[in-house]
């Protein structure tokens, strides 16, 4: 029987947010893909070092080993070309990492006809314009920063933070505080409070882990769930009465008030934590693994962009 992928978790990501490549990265920009392809041979037997999503990665496959079926699954979707993708598959190895399945696209115009051939709940990259490409195309996506130096995983533990407005929730709300200001924005979530919110583009994602923990028993779940908003009271309530519509309960919740988000980031030991803001990313990027989220239709910050180049979009070496 083929194996589904519909009823599994599936984390797609790129080889570079999963391992170091930025010194590969930085070669193919200057020396272009000869040099990168002919470096990726010379080295494919060597280890790379972790990179942004290593550590949820690692900690959600040994998700695995606590359910009586397996529900979670990764898969590298990259635009190297088979020949290189060998190192990433060769590293996956290395590290002890149950990832069974690849698309090495050989520099391929578009990834979200794979992203969503895989069913991806969450797409993972450190290229700019396929986060952007997939949040248009409705798959949850995320451009990752670089990792924190002295991050260490929780042991044992899977802790995600997300941020509410345009990442949980849509950016409705979001646009009132920057066009009217604080007090419109608080008006129109006082007058709402009991109105759910409608979807961003992670609340699907949000319901997938929520599901997930209901498959432990109480007390053994080792999936934690924080939001970590700007909000503050009275507009809170809005965020409780949503959750409660959505039928979603989360483990912690900060609310702000435009208080530093980065140092209850690093107090909570988030192995992710998702905000659409760089303001918020960039800082909380120094305590623990971050990706920015970008609106549907619109782009990514400048500055969120300028973070990284994208992924060698590789065709296949010469011969």
């Amino acid at each position: 029987m083929p194996y589904s992928l519909t009823d599994k978790l599936v984390i797609g990501i790129s080889s570079r947010a999963l391992f170091d490549l930025e010194h590969e990265n930085r070669l193919f920009d200057a020396q272009g893909v000869e040099a990168f392809s002919c470096y990726q041979r010379e080295h494919e037997d060597e280890p790379l070092r972790p990179g942004t999503a290593f550590p949820l990665v690692q900690a959600l496959l040994g998700l695995n080993a606590l359910l009586p079926a397996r529900r979670i699954e990764v898969v590298v979707i990259s635009r190297n070309s088979p020949d290189t993708g060998l190192r990433a598959f060769n590293a996956i190895e290395a590290h002890g990492l149950a990832i069974e399945r690849a698309a090495f696209t050989g520099g391929a115009r578009s990834l979200v006809g794979y992203l969503k051939a895989f069913d991806v709940d969450l797409f993972l990259s450190r290229n700019p314009g396929d986060v952007q490409e997939a949040i248009d195309h409705g798959v949850a996506a995320a451009l990752l920063y670089d990792p924190p130096a002295d991050f260490r995983a929780p042991a044992g533990q899977i802790r995600i933070a997300f941020d509410g407005d345009a990442v949980l929730f849509s950016p409705e709300s979001e646009r009132i505080y920057k066009t009217q200001g604080l007090e419109a924005f608080i008006a129109h979530e006082r007058l709402h409070r009991h109105d759910a919110m409608a979807e961003g583009p992670f609340a699907k994602l949000l319901m997938r882990l929520s599901a997930l923990q209901r498959e432990f028993a109480a007390g053994t779940c080792p999936v934690r769930i924080a939001i970590v908003t700007a909000r503050s009271s009275p507009a809170h309530a809005r965020v409780i009465h949503t959750l409660r519509d959505w039928g979603v309960n989360v483990d912690e919740a900060f609310f702000l008030g435009g208080a530093p988000k980065e140092t209850v980031l690093a107090a909570f030991g988030a192995q992710m934590f998702f905000d659409d803001q760089d303001s918020h990313v960039r800082p909380a990027s120094g305590h623990v693994p971050a990706g920015i989220v970008p609106y549907a239709g619109g782009r990514l910050l400048p500055d969120a962009a300028q973070i990284t180049s994208p992924e060698s979009p590789c065709p296949p070496a010469p011969r």
